[in-house]
């Protein structure tokens, strides 16, 4: 049984995870939680103390300064803290460096997210065979557990994904990812999370995964209307994503797409920026010689991601629609989860789209903990047991329901035998 988390990253879903981590200590063991600002660490262990979160009062809960881009400074701190398990959740820069410690040190591995060159945006798919991927000979030889995209989306969809395939259907046709956040920060203008990894998502192509091949789309160019659950009638946009490039390759579906709302607003000051160039990702030389980066720029003049949540209102829902056959005849669901900003704060002090990333990643490192999905290997969500994780969901704060036509909406859950300490 693995045991002692090291977070690395002391943002919104960094202060989840801490929280949710200590909920849980007498199982996870010591806690300890590095980024390059040990202030905002520090601020991070003052709201977990404030909540009285920690499960054992008297458990471990450190910060650490840390560069997250220095392997062999990961990788001692790992052996100095004794930790077994590395909850990844600082910018997709640090991914590969991050994982690579974890490989040299043989602590568990788990992020929320695919690994990003920060001179490349949107890489030739699948992404994950551009990184990641290349290190699973390696895991597997070495027995790493290193489980990739474990928070919402990627993460949760991906386990939605399994569950329509291998118990709703004897055949898939789509598989369509819809992510609203119909909450409001009261801000001109902010993204949910870094601003800097936010923007790269939506500044270059839209790729998606339809009749079994890659096509590629621009940037608001295709958009849907759905009714949802609780968040009534939502407009969402093509968007290329992270879970598409495992999904496409694990699973055996022909069209999986994945769809983000935004208000016309957002995408009003989006195409402003995106337009005079202050989205590039490439230097520009001032007139007294100084070379500033544009979308570093806008980032550090917009709001702190976790800034937003004391003024956080409303609700998020993001689920998976799935089309195909059942027994001869057409069959459509909806696996969701609805998420509230308010609620999110009040627990753990962070707004719900930190909370809908943070809780699966800690959740992941219970099963780890527990045995369940220590499986000595590199592997994506959907390739994992979904029962356990979605149980565990369920009484962490993330509840997973159905809607299907013509019937009320429905808890899912799975009549296993589990670990009562989780």
């Amino acid at each position: 049984m693995k045991k002692n988390v090291l977070i690395i990253g002391a943002g919104g879903v960094g202060q989840v995870a801490a929280h949710k981590c200590a909920q849980h200590n007498r199982l996870l063991g010591d806690i300890h939680i590095a980024s390059r600002s040990i202030k905002k660490c520090l601020a991070v262990i003052d709201s977990v103390h404030e909540k009285g979160a920690l499960q054992n009062p008297k458990g471990v809960l450190k910060a650490h300064q840390l560069d997250a881009m220095d392997t062999a400074a990961v990788k001692r701190l790992i052996e100095q803290t004794g930790s077994q398990i590395v909850i990844n959740l600082g910018h997709a820069f640090v991914n590969m460096s991050v994982l690579q410690a974890c490989i040299e040190t043989g602590a568990a591995y788990l992020d929320t997210a695919i690994h990003e060159d920060a001179d490349k945006i949107c890489e030739t798919p699948p992404w994950y065979a551009n990184h990641e991927w290349k290190r699973k000979a390696i895991c597997a030889e070495k027995g790493i557990t290193a489980i990739l995209g474990c928070g919402f989306d990627p993460g949760v969809v991906n386990a939605y994904a399994a569950l329509a395939v291998n118990e709703y259907f004897d055949s898939v046709d789509s598989i369509d990812i819809i992510d609203i956040n119909a909450g409001s920060h009261g801000k001109y203008f902010a993204t949910n999370f870094n601003p800097e990894i936010n923007f790269r998502e939506f500044t270059g192509q839209v790729w998606s995964w339809q009749n079994g091949c890659w096509q590629s789309n621009k940037m608001f160019e295709v958009k849907r209307t759905d009714d949802l659950p609780v968040v009534g009638q939502q407009t969402a946009y093509l968007t290329g994503h992270d879970e598409l490039h495992s999904l496409s390759q694990n699973l055996n579906v022909p069209n999986i797409r994945f769809w983000m709302g935004f208000g016309e607003h957002y995408i009003n000051v989006f195409n402003v920026l995106r337009n005079i160039g202050l989205l590039s990702e490439k230097p520009v030389t001032l007139d007294n010689g100084q070379q500033v980066v544009p979308l570093q720029l806008v980032k550090a003049v917009l709001p702190d991601p976790a800034s937003l949540a004391p003024g956080y209102i409303g609700k998020t829902c993001i689920g998976n629609l799935v089309k195909g056959t059942k027994d001869g005849q057409p069959r459509e669901v909806f696996v969701y989860n609805v998420a509230d900003h308010v609620e999110a704060f009040a627990e753990v002090g962070s707004q719900g789209i930190s909370y809908t990333a943070g809780v699966p990643a800690v959740a992941a490192a219970i099963l780890i903990a527990q045995g369940q999905w220590d499986v000595k290997k590199m592997a994506n969500v959907e390739e994992l047991p979904y029962q356990p994780f979605i149980n565990l969901m369920n009484r962490m704060g993330l509840p997973t329901h159905l809607r299907e036509a013509g019937q009320e909406d429905s808890l899912i859950s799975f009549d296993l035998e589990e670990t009562s300490e989780a």
